[in-house]
């Protein structure tokens, strides 16, 4: 890669927007994916993840869960840190976007039937944040004022 290429997988604006975008999604995708991954609040690890993942028909479920759990997690701490925000943000969306069609859309749109609210809300912030980057206060500003 050469560093035109990496300056523009990096760029970013100074607007505070996308710091208060990063901040809870990050703690939110950082906290499932340690469920799926670790066992944490309340998760089922990835054995669980992936024996659930497996009877709803995504194949193979450990890989799946570790797919996603790692998405989750290293996206989430990715988003914290303000580092390869827009990467991250675009694999997030992925993980999202897989979510919604395979779990819920057919419980239609409402959390209280498990429905597409939730995961469409983070599909979002995460679109948003794979479009503008992560704005001032990351590491990727950081990065990129470093070679101007």
């Amino acid at each position: 890669m050469n560093n035109s290429t990496i300056s523009k997988l990096l760029a970013t604006d100074s607007s505070l927007a996308a710091l208060a975008l990063r901040i809870p999604a990050g703690i939110i995708f950082a906290a499932h994916g340690a469920q799926k991954l670790f066992g944490t609040f309340g998760g089922y690890g990835l054995e669980g993840t992936g024996q659930w993942m497996a009877s709803i028909g995504l194949e193979p479920g450990y890989l799946m869960a570790l797919a996603a759990g790692s998405a989750e997690f290293f996206g989430g701490i990715a988003l914290l840190l303000g580092l390869l925000v827009r990467p991250a943000a675009a694999v997030l969306a992925i993980t999202m976007l897989v979510a919604i069609l395979a779990v819920h859309v057919g419980n239609g749109l409402f959390m209280a039937n498990n429905g597409y609210e939730f995961g469409l809300a983070l599909l979002t912030v995460s679109v948003a944040l794979a479009i503008q980057g992560g704005g001032a206060l990351s590491i990727d500003r950081k990065l990129t004022n470093a070679g101007a």
